[in-house]
């Protein structure tokens, strides 16, 4: 029974490899989530069975999905049923899967937060009631608002603030002052606190931005996780943690305006838009950086 329901959810679709994958995400774009290195990463280490599937016209694969069975890999529900949420958290992730240009396909898998760069090429869609939240070109904030960031930023420099690359820290230091600032400022542990150590290890190399110091103390870190695409840029924005005594110094607004404004330079430099995405538009903090736009599932 179940070989008949994975040939109906997969019907039309080949079999590929890891490589054609790869290929394809390089042609034709994708996110943070579904790049082939995040996705077969985090797959051994869960001990999750991950397969590709391709569409393929003429030869060519002209789309591409990495799968956990019937669901898109990554997915949280199956984190849940098979007990390892505990090992892994990835937010809400804009989900973009890797389709040519002007090429439309019927995705089976399960999936959510799918981008609204898909909308068009995948036929099974559901627009999904949720909306994502995505940074905001620096041009699209008030003059009065950039004021008062760089202002909140000196601010904090003043009184002994300074800013540390995330890279300059090995994986244990990254998951301890995570683990704690998370803790201090919404009072229980944060997602994923067992595998934290080594999602980092695994994910190194992507792992982006900058964290808050006070007096040689962290007080400001976000996980930011940042892939290039042929097309674009996708940066994910996690998780974050504030130490609620230092609020006074707004550490968490000055880390978003340095982590934002770092990545659109990025971007700009390689004459590439932004897709810098904070998860779900669920939170009032989140409207002040992003603006909301739409998503679909599966």
């Amino acid at each position: 029974m179940l070989s008949m329901f994975r040939a109906w959810r997969e019907r039309g679709w080949t079999e590929i490899d890891r490589d054609a994958y790869a290929q394809a995400w390089q042609r034709f774009g994708g996110s943070f989530a579904t790049h082939p290195e995040v996705v077969e990463r985090l797959s051994a280490f869960l001990g999750i069975k991950l397969h590709y599937l391709g569409w393929v016209v003429d030869g060519d694969v002209v789309g591409a999905v990495a799968c956990w069975g019937r669901h898109v890999a990554l997915s949280k529900q199956v984190l849940k049923r098979e007990g390892k949420r505990g090992l892994l958290d990835m937010g809400n992730a804009e989900i973009i899967l890797p389709i040519a240009a002007e090429t439309v396909v019927p995705v089976r898998q399960r999936a959510a937060y799918v981008s609204q760069l898909n909308a068009g090429q995948i036929s099974t869609l559901k627009a999904q009631p949720e909306g994502l939240a995505l940074a905001r070109a620096p041009e699209d904030y008030s003059k009065k608002f950039r004021y008062n960031q760089r202002r909140e930023q000196r601010l904090l420099e003043e009184a002994g603030g300074s800013l540390v690359a995330m890279s300059g820290l090995a994986p244990q230091e990254q998951a301890t002052i995570y683990g704690d600032l998370f803790q201090r400022r919404w009072g229980f542990e944060v997602p994923g606190k067992a595998g934290l150590v080594e999602v980092f290890t695994l994910l190194r190399e992507f792992m982006t931005g900058s964290l808050v110091m006070l007096d040689s103390a962290p007080v400001a870190v976000q996980i930011l996780y940042r892939v290039e695409a042929p097309q674009w840029v996708s940066l994910e924005y996690v998780n974050g943690g504030v130490d609620p005594q230092s609020r006074e110094f707004s550490p968490g607004s000055v880390l978003s305006f340095v982590n934002t404004q770092q990545a659109w330079a990025d971007a700009h430099a390689l004459g590439k838009p932004l897709r810098y995405s904070f998860g779900r538009a669920d939170r009032e903090y989140k409207d002040r950086w992003c603006h909301t736009v739409p998503v679909y599932q599966v």
